[in-house]
């Protein structure tokens, strides 16, 4: 216990040896990492000043994000952790360095502007799924095809969480928490099976 932070780095640097590699399909998301109750977050010390309330589909939280981008093997190909008010769309662009292809999002990362940018920087194509209030964007078969595989991501976050355990509320210092949540990233890694995608589908033959 008492060598723990000392290991923050050099997990970080194995962290990203352990990374795959692009297919040209990837997928982005990000999750909360809860490091108190909602009910103790006035009382709360040890996170005081570095986390923050966020919000997701269900509920506030108090803590960070987990923000990630797999491939279609479902290796992992960047991390950051960020505040928990931190907007999805803003580490898009940093995470996405290296990549190449197609990446695709949920609601959450819906912006013109980022796809935009992405695609004259970095010549990828970005789709991020439309919110209920916005008119149907014009797609490829299998963009569309793709798009509906995005639960990969999701699946992945889910055995983070309940297998590699990267969230719970016993931390008693930042350092501590980072380093558990790099222990979960690289024992996921090591994973011998992985959630993967079968991209042997047909496509439709013109009559």
């Amino acid at each position: 216990m008492e060598w723990t932070p000392s290991a923050l780095l050099p997990l970080c640097v194995y962290l990203k040896h352990c990374f795959g590699t692009c297919s040209g399909i990837s997928f982005i998301d990000s999750s909360s990492l809860k490091v108190c109750h909602n009910r103790r977050i006035r009382r709360h010390k040890v996170f005081r000043g570095i986390a923050a309330r966020g919000k997701i589909s269900v509920d506030w939280f108090f803590g960070f994000k987990l923000h990630l981008v797999v491939n279609d093997q479902g290796e992992l190909l960047n991390i950051e952790i960020t505040p928990g008010n931190t907007d999805d769309r803003k580490p898009v662009e940093s995470l996405l360095k290296g990549c190449y292809g197609k990446v695709f999002a949920d609601r959450g990362y819906v912006s013109k502007a980022l796809a935009n940018t992405l695609f004259e920087t970095y010549g990828i194509e970005f789709f991020a799924k439309s919110k209920r209030n916005m008119k149907n964007q014009l797609m490829r078969f299998t963009d569309k095809l793709l798009a509906r595989k995005r639960s990969i991501v999701e699946t992945i976050i889910d055995q983070l969480k309940n297998i590699s355990q990267i969230e719970h509320s016993r931390h008693r210092s930042p350092t501590n928490f980072m380093v558990n949540v790099i222990y979960g990233l690289i024992a996921y890694c090591h994973q011998p099976k992985k959630p993967s995608l079968n991209l042997d589908f047909a496509l439709p033959q013109a009559a």
